[in-house]
């Protein structure tokens, strides 16, 4: 915007400077020709009373010497009753022209070489017509527009100048508030929620500003009320898991009484970590710091021993593959975790007992790959099934747990897929970037990526077969 306000002024005030200049230039050229012109004529008209009173060549060229004007001035007296006609001075003039204006009984001009001549017709006392021919040369001519235009160019460049300086002054009046309006949009955008825009600069600016601090403000509002909100329902299930940790707490020793205390006591916990969440003032966009994670093959074992007492209670053949060695990734611990009980009860809730599943784990050079595949009918539509709050439509379904995959796949860089398993069922593959850059998926750098990717996903599923 400055610059085109610049360029537009630059322009606006160069045809104006062009406009005038030039037309005031060939006035002051015509002036000066004028003024040598009348200088001629008053030098002819100095030697006219003169020729009305004598012809004598002797007392002319007094007359014409005490003029000044010996070097640039002739006379052309005619010749009179059988006499001789008398030229005095230096002839420029072409015999016609004299001839004619002789005729014709008024002045007149002519081009010679290095200039122009007047020719005065005077009257002499015989009734002759003598002509004076005054040389007007070009230095005359031009004598002061070369100054004058330089003083047109000078005048013209100091207003071009000028108007841009005000332009570009008008332009960054202009642009300040823009930018800072784009800089505070960005830093919304960025979760910044107290960014906010000065209510300053041209008018249409002012309002733009005005409703972009109200949006923001709006904006803290409504998530503080989700926030508000996602707290009080988190807190009104503490009622129900009270009841369960009492009942839990009544069935006594074994096996499943200690998982189902287990179960209760994290459904707990994660109950505290999401009021806490809710209840936090400023939203968490920050990234992970350097070093923080945690064991993937750790976490994938802790889970899988959780779910293998229902796997077996319902007749399902399991597997982990990969977990016998630490693989350290840039996730939270109990992120990872909900992600796999948001996977591992997919594949009870949706698959028939005696399904088979399989967790495997891969460490690349730049990635690693979870992926969680069981021997059910698979999904028929994998699009719908990433859409958030999309859900299957069987009851306790809310669309949620493949989108809590997706968001920790993507905060690290990575993706989910959906597709078919070995296995002849759904296979989701969880790939989550531990290097810390985001997935290149243009050029030949995006082409290396993706082969690289393609080489490491053929190796795991070769590596992939239940017992």
């Amino acid at each position: 915007m400055r610059w085109a306000l610049v360029k537009v002024c630059l322009a606006v005030t160069a045809m104006v400077v062009v406009a005038f200049a030039v037309p005031l230039g060939l006035v002051i050229k015509e002036m000066a020709r004028d003024r040598a012109f009348s200088n001629a004529e008053r030098e002819a008209a100095a030697v006219a009373p003169a020729l009305s009173i004598t012809t004598d060549r002797d007392q002319l060229e007094k007359v014409v010497a005490s003029a000044g004007s010996d070097s640039g001035m002739a006379v052309h007296i005619p010749a009179v009753e059988g006499g001789k006609a008398v030229d005095i001075g230096r002839r420029r003039a072409a015999d016609d022209a004299i001839a004619t204006v002789r005729k014709l009984g008024r002045a007149s001009t002519t081009e010679v070489e290095g200039g122009s001549t007047l020719l005065q017709p005077v009257a002499l006392s015989s009734g002759a017509i003598a002509v004076v021919e005054v040389f007007v040369p070009d230095a005359e001519v031009r004598h002061g527009v070369g100054t004058a235009w330089a003083v047109l160019a000078a005048v013209g460049v100091a207003l071009i100048v000028g108007s841009v300086a005000v332009a570009d002054r008008l332009g960054v009046r202009m642009v300040k508030p823009a930018r800072r309006l784009v800089e505070g949009a960005h830093e919304l955008g960025e979760g910044k929620l107290g960014a906010r825009v000065p209510e300053e600069g041209p008018s249409e600016l002012r309002l733009a500003a005005v409703a972009f601090n109200s949006m923001a403000d709006q904006v803290v509002q409504l998530l503080a009320n989700e926030r508000e909100l996602a707290a009080d329902l988190s807190h009104r299930l503490r009622t129900p898991l009270t009841v369960l940790r009492l009942n839990a707490a009544s069935l006594g020793e074994g096996p499943a009484a200690e998982q189902t205390r287990e179960a209760v006591a994290q459904l707990e916990r994660e109950v505290d970590t999401i009021i806490r969440t809710a209840r936090e003032a400023k939203p968490q966009t920050a990234a992970a710091l350097p070093g923080a994670g945690c064991d993937a093959a750790e976490v994938v074992r802790e889970r899988m021993v959780f779910w293998s007492a229902l796997a077996e209670d319902e007749g399902r053949k399991w597997r982990v593959a990969g977990a016998d060695r630490p693989v350290r990734i840039p996730v939270a611990r109990a992120d990872l975790a909900a992600a796999l009980d948001a996977l591992l009860g997919n594949v009870f809730r949706h698959t028939a007992e005696g399904t088979a599943f399989a967790v495997d784990l891969h460490n690349g050079e730049d990635a690693v790959i979870v992926l969680v595949s069981d021997a059910g009918p698979g999904i028929i539509d994998p699009v719908a099934a990433m859409a958030r709050g999309r859900g299957s439509g069987a009851a306790g379904s809310t669309g949620l747990g493949l989108d809590i995959v997706r968001r920790l796949a993507e905060s690290t860089g990575g993706d989910v897929r959906i597709g078919s398993s070995v296995l002849g069922g759904t296979e989701v593959r969880i790939w989550i970037q531990v290097d810390g850059r985001e997935p290149e998926r243009r050029g030949h750098r995006g082409s290396v990526r993706r082969r690289r990717r393609g080489r490491l996903v053929s190796t795991f599923n070769r590596s992939r077969s239940l017992p």
